[in-house]
């Protein structure tokens, strides 16, 4: 699929097709949301957007994962958020970026002329109705993760952490048969510990244990398998 997008840059084999603002759109819409975007690329460390900057066009992540960060006063970084495939970065209407968007790895960005896609929403009931889903869908992520950050214990967090890549990773037309599920972590032990509020080593006991339980089971540096979703969702304390 990536080879196959790669070549062609067609909307038909985008791997976020049916996740993205555009799942909803008919072919007419489609062909329009075609006609005005771009692709931008990022290596991984690279900024992709300040905060404060001036917005000069809103997309979706098509590969690779990048972090939502604010900097404190002091100079502390928290990391507020991911952005994995289909996610959409920037709002229309707002002109400047509330927060650091940095790419963690190499990044592949399907962009829309800021300006061009606020024309398009305020006449296609579909984007601006799936955009309206997907920042619903945001805003109870970030309820979910108050909830992780002030009370999961250690364990719950890195289970929680891997259902949520799980899921935010998944294909929606994938049926439920599937025994086992393979995820590629988009952070290293290191970021994950700073995200999640644990430290590295904390972070690399949990899987650990998850692992001599057979929970998961871990393939090179970033691959986990699961086994058993149900059971490692119980875990999360969902």
């Amino acid at each position: 699929m990536q080879l196959a997008f790669a070549k062609t840059k067609s909307c038909d084999v985008c791997p976020i097709r049916h996740r993205a603002v555009c799942a909803s759109c008919n072919p007419d819409e489609l062909a329009v949301l075609d006609s005005i975007k771009t692709y931008r690329t990022f290596e991984a460390g690279q900024p992709i957007l300040f905060a404060e900057d001036r917005m000069s066009f809103v997309g979706s992540v098509v590969f690779g994962t990048a972090t939502l960060e604010q900097m404190l006063e002091d100079g502390r970084k928290q990391t507020l958020g991911l952005l994995l495939p289909s996610d959409f970065i920037g709002r229309p209407g707002r002109e400047r970026a509330p927060y650091n968007v940095m790419a963690i790895t190499d990044v592949t960005l399907c962009c829309f002329e800021k300006r061009k896609f606020e024309e398009l929403i305020a006449s296609t009931p579909h984007i601006s109705q799936r955009l309206l889903e997907m920042s619903l869908d945001e805003l109870d992520a970030a309820r979910d993760w108050m909830l992780l950050l002030g009370r999961k214990t250690a364990r719950e967090k890195i289970a929680t952490f891997l259902v949520m890549i799980e899921k935010r990773t998944s294909d929606p037309r994938d049926g439920q048969g599937i025994v086992a599920r393979r995820i590629e972590l988009p952070l290293t032990r290191e970021a994950m510990a700073d995200y999640l509020g644990l430290t590295i080593e904390t972070v690399s006991r949990q899987f650990t244990a998850l692992k001599k339980e057979g929970v998961i089971a871990l393939e090179g540096k970033r691959g986990v398998v699961i086994p058993d979703l149900p059971r490692l969702t119980e875990i999360a304390g969902f």
